[in-house]
């Protein structure tokens, strides 16, 4: 082949490699965010310490300006002890209720600002990061304040309250993570647990449409 050719084509694949790649960034960056927002759901400072502490301590991730302030040793420590408050309120029999209702402000918050942070590299919107960020975790967070914790209570006379609590901290911490380290397993996990919701949703249309 002739070497003028055989450069044109490497400069072609080059070209197509550099189309290609951001695709590639930006889904494994949307499936992070996704991953980090639904954790903030359980817990609102959970995701945001392993995203700053990762980011100071690894190279798993590399946080731009602003949002790499959470990787601050300062602000580190406080998210810390925010966190350690949160998970001891949300032990506390009636405590994690109330606690539940303030955190409906500050989980969805929290959401946002991880959805915004781990998009902004792949130049997401940052609109759109931060409306998505609020809707994942406020999603998350509704469905454990209003469904999950009532009903565990209810059920147990409060006693289960604990053990949920400790699993959520405990998935809460092991997604954040996994939305970083791992990424593509949180889009497995959205197709696994979101195409019976699809299903289900497209059923209800298909039968709201047929007459009679």
């Amino acid at each position: 082949m002739d070497p003028d050719a055989a450069r044109a084509l490497d400069g072609s694949g080059l070209r197509s490699e550099r189309r290609i790649l951001p695709d590639v960034d930006l889904i494994s960056a949307i499936f992070s965010a996704f991953g980090l927002s639904a954790s903030a759901g359980l817990n609102a400072y959970i995701p945001l310490l392993v995203l700053g502490g990762l980011n100071r301590w690894t190279s798993l991730i590399d946080l731009a300006e602003p949002y790499s302030l959470v990787s601050n040793v300062w602000v580190l420590s406080v998210i810390g002890v925010l966190a350690l408050v949160e998970v001891l309120a949300d032990n506390l029999p009636v405590v994690n209720h109330i606690n539940d209702g303030i955190q409906t402000f500050i989980r969805p918050v929290a959401g946002a600002v991880a959805f915004a942070a781990s998009t902004d590299a792949a130049s997401v919107n940052p609109v759109l990061a931060v409306i998505a960020g609020l809707l994942v975790a406020g999603s998350v967070h509704t469905t454990k304040a209003v469904v999950v914790r009532p009903a565990v209570t209810v059920t147990t006379a409060g006693l289960g309250n604990t053990p949920v609590s400790v699993t959520e901290d405990i998935l809460s911490a092991s997604v954040s993570f996994i939305a970083i380290a791992l990424p593509i397993l949180i889009g497995i996990g959205i197709l696994v647990f979101g195409w019976p919701i699809i299903r289900w949703v497209l059923r209800k249309r298909r039968k709201a449409a047929t007459p009679g």
